[in-house]
């Protein structure tokens, strides 16, 4: 069999890099202008190699019952990394994918097909605007993993846009979002104060070294208007190769002490990570 070779090409917002994992048949690490954006294993989808990925599935794997097939609108595709750890881990679920990069989603079916009957949808569409136009309660989760470069946009930041996720998810449904911040937190603290304005119930997951303000890094944000399943939550984030913890409640609370809700008019995009925190080689 010949050997994987490494792709690239011109998309609508950057250079799109695929290079096949050495250590894994049918593996591949998406790059986008040089940062890591997704990493796919079409052998196996419910590998994660990357640890937001893993804390996103701990989301996914914790809200229902096992195998439970559920509608899930995803923000943000890529290499399509969680609707196929999705489609495998509860088959018979519906998935939405809006990804706004019409030349990544060429370059993803063309390399990365996905397989017949997976029962995922991809379209062409900002994130927000989809988000507008989803119909009421038509989503049990919805995910949030949008990046333009290596920073959240500002528009999926604000109050409006969380409200508006609140009002597409179905009672009892979750969302999540993969954020990015380092100390002294301002974003991600914003981001808390404007969940928490909409949403009953939150929680982060995150490495403590991340949250103690050592270094600038990933952070999954949870809400919805029911009970989280933090318990299971934090058993599975702490077994992770690199643990993570889950804060809510009063710790939640101390870490956003102070923060207030943005709204579209005064909403900023995450900050930009220092050279090489999301960089490779």
């Amino acid at each position: 069999m010949d050997e994987p070779i490494p792709v690239s090409r011109d998309v609508d917002w950057g250079t799109a890099k695929l290079m096949p994992d050495v250590d894994r048949a049918r593996a591949w690490l998406l790059t986008l202008d040089g940062a890591p954006q997704s990493y796919v294993d079409l052998e196996d989808p419910t590998h994660l190699e990357f640890e937001y990925a893993r804390r996103l599935a701990h989301v996914l794997d914790t809200v229902a019952e096992p195998g439970r097939p559920l509608d899930v609108l995803h923000l943000g595709g890529g290499a399509l990394t969680l609707p196929r750890y999705v489609a495998a881990t509860r088959p018979g679920s519906r998935q939405r994918v809006v990804e706004g990069d019409r030349g990544l989603i060429a370059l993803v079916a063309e390399h990365l097909p996905l397989p017949e009957g997976s029962g995922i949808e991809v379209r062409a569409a900002d994130a927000r605007a989809a988000l507008e136009a989803a119909p009421d309660a038509s989503a049990d989760m919805i995910i949030g993993d949008v990046f333009g470069g290596s920073r959240v946009p500002a528009h999926l930041t604000s109050l409006e846009y969380a409200r508006t996720a609140a009002r597409v998810l179905r009672p009892g449904g979750h969302y999540a979002a993969n954020l990015a911040d380092g100390a002294p937190f301002d974003f991600l603290r914003s981001q808390v104060a404007t969940y928490a304005a909409v949403f009953e119930h939150l929680c982060l997951i995150a490495e403590a070294p991340m949250l103690r303000g050592r270094r600038f890094g990933n952070a999954v944000l949870v809400a919805a208007h029911t009970e989280l399943p933090v318990a299971a939550l934090a058993r599975r984030a702490a077994a992770d190769a690199f643990p993570a913890r889950v804060e809510d409640g009063e710790a939640l609370a101390r870490f956003a002490a102070g923060a207030v809700p943005v709204s579209d008019a005064d909403a900023v995009g995450s900050p930009e990570p220092p050279g090489g925190s999301f960089g490779i080689g």
